[in-house]
């Protein structure tokens, strides 16, 4: 096995064995030939740098972006696949999640020795204090400004933050900040947080900013209070919203109460000049057939008067001129006891009422009289409309 491997490597390197002797023993030594030395070497070397070069072939996952780098200065930035570069140390490659969702916390609990105050304290417009915890959402939007423009973008991105908390909460009023306007805090910061990282090229996109639960709150010594601030603007905005319910109910019924009036109104103002236009024009024809026959029309005229006028009349009293008697002819009454069969009238009534009685029922000389006096009033009454 050691003659076996002598006599390839002096093979490789051009080596003679001499007299089929071994290495160790007499007569002649190792006579390399430069020749084949020289094809060996450049094997050795060829393979070697394919080897070397191989060592530039990279996978950049789903999602992540590779920058290379020659000799330590940005030279591309390449994105998912199979890619290769110059091995090194000629190129380098750096993988970087740029889909990745990030997220950093923004106002700690830590208390500042100097000021006594906790870091997420902040300054109103009005001079006061509030403290505002939120968490800021972020991913990369360009791998080499987030690798090679700032030292340490991922504290870059908190300052900017804080820088833009403070100053959106610094143009606002406590009581705004608390109840009126919170929720345009975190479009604000956003937006602000995003100009900033634009313009230090940090390489940043800010997804979002996420309030944290009680994230803008008073101080500790004064919670208690504007506790009792919030729970007053609550019951106030129930009041207006019970408010706005109820005129929200009463105002469409008093539009469609007013509606109805002035309809019914509208309606009775045509009723009473329909019917007095009827009552002109009746008139207006009375008079042209009183014109005509003046006595009859009068005569007409107060019998449809009287007719209207005893229509209802349900009692009558009759005079007898003989006696002081009167009588009382209760017709309706009558009339109840024939519809019901021939019932008896009752028998009780006013001090004055006498019991019913018909035109059957009176003396022979009462009903001559009183037919004789009904003839005589008769006949007095129509002298006088002849008279007149």
């Amino acid at each position: 096995m050691w003659r076996d491997l002598n006599r390839k490597l002096g093979g490789l390197f051009g080596g003679k064995n001499g007299g089929g002797r071994g290495p160790t023993g007499g007569g002649g030594g190792f006579q390399p030939d430069m020749k084949n030395a020289g094809v060996g070497v450049g094997l050795i070397a060829a393979i070697a740098l394919l080897i070397w070069l191989a060592t530039g072939f990279f996978i950049v996952q789903e999602g992540q972006q590779a920058v290379i780098t020659q000799f330590g200065k940005y030279k591309s930035t390449v994105n998912a696949g199979f890619n290769w570069r110059l091995p090194y140390p000629i190129q380098r490659h750096e993988l970087v999640f740029v889909t990745q969702i990030r997220s950093a916390d923004v106002g700690r609990d830590s208390v500042i020795k100097s000021t006594g105050l906790r870091e997420s304290a902040m300054l109103t417009e009005d001079e006061n204090i509030v403290e505002i915890k939120f968490a800021v959402q972020y991913r990369l939007s360009d791998a080499r400004a987030w690798l090679f423009e700032s030292r340490n973008p991922a504290e870059a991105v908190v300052q900017a933050a804080e820088t833009a908390v403070r100053e959106v909460v610094g143009k606002m009023r406590m009581d705004t900040a608390l109840a009126e306007e919170r929720d345009q805090i975190a479009p604000r910061v956003r937006t602000l947080m995003q100009t900033i990282l634009d313009r230090y090229n940090v390489g940043v996109e800010v997804v979002g900013i996420n309030l944290q639960q009680g994230g803008v709150r008073p101080p500790e010594q004064v919670q208690a209070a504007f506790d009792d601030v919030l729970k007053a603007g609550q019951e106030r905005e129930r009041a207006k919203n019970e408010a706005q319910a109820y005129a929200n109910d009463v105002v469409p019924r008093a539009v469609g109460s007013a509606s109805r009036l002035t309809e019914e109104a509208a309606a009775y103002k045509a009723r009473i000049v329909a019917q007095a236009q009827g009552d002109a024009q009746r008139f207006s024809a009375v008079l042209a057939e009183y014109q005509k026959a003046p006595q009859v029309t009068r005569d007409r005229m107060y019998l449809e008067s009287m007719q209207q006028i005893y229509t209802n009349v349900t009692k009558v009293l009759v005079e007898s001129r003989q006696g002081s008697n009167l009588l009382y002819l209760p017709l309706d009454k009558i009339m109840q006891n024939v519809s019901q069969g021939g019932a008896t009238a009752p028998t009780t009534g006013a001090a004055l009422e006498t019991p019913p009685a018909t035109s059957s029922s009176l003396p022979p000389a009462a009903s001559s009289q009183f037919s004789g006096d009904a003839r005589a009033r008769d006949s007095s009454r129509t002298r006088e409309r002849e008279s007149r």
